[in-house]
């Protein structure tokens, strides 16, 4: 991280309610210091569970868990998928019972070995790098932005993203931003701000941001 960024973060963590929103776990994001001032809200496994000052909001994982209910099934047979893959090389997990997770080596193959086998209109099947992740379609960013709007009653929400997985939540905010070329890469549509590409994506991003919150 620049120290532009964090210089931005800290300042915008007081004009604006910001919410880090992340596939990780619970024990992956509260290991991660922005050192920019503690975040009353967070939006961990996905968007599945809701952390409320550090404290996960039992009500938000029991609606997600309701969520994808009709999925369970397709989840299970992912686990098996994958339990038997020969390029599999770390361990499976099934995050908080919400989405399965692992590494495998030419993730590539095994992202179509899994489309071939699930029921694609129920489950996204993903690869960051190495990692490999079968995840309900009612369980992506995009719902969890939906949802905490909801819940917060918001009147705008602007949400910033530079992956696959990041594509429906921009696309479901108010205004989404992105890195140079997303658009094109990822299909995504909407009101959707694409960066130069002249800096850190981060530092352009927030710099946007905070002359936006000025207007």
């Amino acid at each position: 991280m620049t120290k532009k960024t964090q210089e931005l973060l800290r300042y915008l963590n007081k004009k604006c309610l910001l919410v880090p929103t992340t596939t990780r776990t619970i024990q992956q994001y509260n290991r991660i210091d922005l050192d920019a001032g503690p975040f009353d809200y967070a939006l961990v496994c996905n968007g599945g569970i809701l952390q409320i000052n550090g404290e996960s909001d039992p009500s938000w994982y029991e609606r997600s868990r309701e969520l994808i209910a009709d999925c369970t099934k397709e989840l299970r047979h992912a686990l098996r998928l994958l339990e038997k893959e020969p390029l599999r090389k770390f361990e499976l997990r099934f995050i908080e019972e919400l989405f399965v997770f692992t590494k495998c080596n030419d993730p590539d193959t095994v992202i179509s070995r899994l489309k071939m086998e699930l029921d694609t209109e129920k489950i996204d099947v993903l690869a960051n790098g190495e990692k490999v992740y079968a995840v309900p379609k009612k369980l992506d960013k995009g719902m969890a932005v939906q949802r905490f709007g909801e819940y917060i009653g918001a009147d705008e929400v602007i949400a910033a993203g530079d992956s696959e997985f990041d594509v429906s939540m921009v696309e479901a905010a108010d205004i989404g931003i992105v890195p140079s070329g997303f658009c094109r890469k990822y299909q995504a549509e909407g009101n959707i701000k694409e960066m130069k590409g002249d800096s850190f994506f981060s530092d352009e991003m927030l710099s946007w941001i905070e002359a936006y919150v000025k207007l």
